[in-house]
C-alpha cells in the first residue's frame, strides 16, 4: 500500500509543482519586459508578488504531506517571537537528505519564503530548476579543490552569482537558507573528508560570510536549524511512501555575534565567520549525538 500511496503523493507533487510554475514562468516574462522598458520599479513590485506563488507551492505540498501521513512535524523553535512576514532571516542546517528542503520550507511558516543556495546542476530539472531560476535563487558550482587550483575564476563566477542574488534580496523581505555542508551526509563522505565532527560533515563558510557582508543592515537574525530523522535517513522515494515519517526539527533564532558585525575587512569578515559557524557546528554536533543517545533532541550543546 505504501507504493500506491507514494506513486500518488509524488504525482500530486509534481503536478503541485507544475501548476505553481506555469503562472511564474509567464510573469518572468511580463517582468522581462518592464525591465528592458526601462520600468524597473514595475519589475520590482511584479518580483515581490512572485514570490507569493512560494507560498501557495508549499501550502500545497503541507497539504498532500498532511493527507498521506508522510511526516509528522515535530518542530522545536526557540526565540520563536523574532519571527515576522516583514523581516529578512539567514537561516543555515545541516543536511542528510533531499526531503530536508521539503520539510523546511513546510516548517517555516512565520517567515518570508526561503530561498536557497543550490547547485547549478538542479537548473536542468524540469519546471523547478526553471522556477527557482525565476525567483532569483543563487546558484552555485560544485568544485572540487582542484577544480579551482586549475581555473581560479570558476570560484568568481560563484561570488559574483550570490552577489547578484543579495542585490536581488533586498527588494523585499527573504529567508536566505544555506546548507552550509554543500552536500548530503553520507559515511563515505564523511570518511572521504576527514571530518572534525561525528554527525555531521565539514560546514563552509565562505558563502554565508559573503550574504552576511552584503544584507547585514537587512538580516534580523540568524536561524540555526539541526534536523534529525530518528528511524533512519530516508531517500526521497522512502519519505514520499511515508516511511520514514519521524522528522525531529530544532530551529534556534540567533543573534549575530558582534564580532562578526563589527569586522569590515573582507578577511577579517571571513576568518570571524568561520569561528562562529565552527561554534555552531559543534555544539550542533554534540546536540545530536545527545539526541542518538538519549532519544530526543536537546537544545544544549
Amino acid at each position: 500500500m505504501s507504493t500506491i500511496s507514494g506513486i500518488l503523493a509524488s504525482t500530486l507533487v509534481c503536478g503541485n509543482l507544475i501548476l505553481a510554475s506555469l503562472p511564474l514562468f509567464l510573469l518572468a516574462i511580463v517582468r522581462a519586459l518592464l525591465q528592458i522598458t526601462g520600468m524597473s520599479g514595475a519589475a520590482s513590485w511584479l518580483t515581490e508578488r512572485m514570490d507569493l506563488i512560494i507560498d501557495y507551492w508549499v501550502g500545497g505540498n503541507r497539504l498532500i504531506f498532511r493527507a498521506f501521513g508522510i511526516f509528522r512535524d515535530q518542530t522545536r523553535w526557540e526565540n520563536a517571537d523574532r519571527l515576522s512576514r516583514d523581516r529578512w532571516y539567514l537561516a543555515i542546517s545541516n543536511h542528510q537528505s533531499w526531503p530536508d528542503i521539503l520539510i523546511l520550507q513546510t516548517i517555516f511558516k512565520r517567515t518570508p519564503p526561503i530561498k536557497f543556495f543550490t547547485k547549478r546542476q538542479l537548473l536542468f530539472i524540469p519546471f523547478f530548476g526553471q522556477a527557482m531560476w525565476c525567483l532569483g535563487f543563487p546558484y552555485v558550482r560544485r568544485m572540487s579543490r582542484e577544480q579551482i587550483a586549475a581555473n581560479p575564476e570558476l570560484l568568481e563566477l560563484d561570488r559574483q552569482a550570490t552577489r547578484d542574488a543579495c542585490q536581488g534580496f533586498r527588494n523585499h523581505p527573504t529567508t536566505v537558507l544555506n546548507f552550509l555542508e554543500g552536500t548530503r551526509f553520507t559515511p563515505a563522505k564523511h570518511a572521504a573528508q576527514n571530518a572534525r565532527f561525528k554527525t555531521l560533515l565539514n560546514p563552509k563558510s565562505g558563502g554565508l560570510a559573503m550574504v552576511l557582508s552584503a544584507l547585514e543592515q537587512e538580516i534580523d537574525c540568524l536561524i540555526d536549524v539541526t534536523i534529525d530523522y530518528p528511524d533512519r535517513i530516508p531517500t526521497f522515494w522512502e519519505f514520499m511512501k511515508g516511511e520514514s515519517p519521524r522528522v525531529e526539527v530544532l530551529a534556534q533564532c540567533l543573534e549575530i555575534p558582534a564580532y562578526v558585525k563589527d569586522a569590515r575587512d573582507a578577511d577579517d569578515k571571513r576568518r570571524a565567520v568561520e569561528s562562529w559557524v565552527e561554534e555552531l557546528w559543534r555544539a550542533k554536533d554534540t546536540r545530536l549525538r545527545n539526541r542518538h543517545a538519549a532519544g530526543s533532541m536537546e537544545a544544549a550543546g
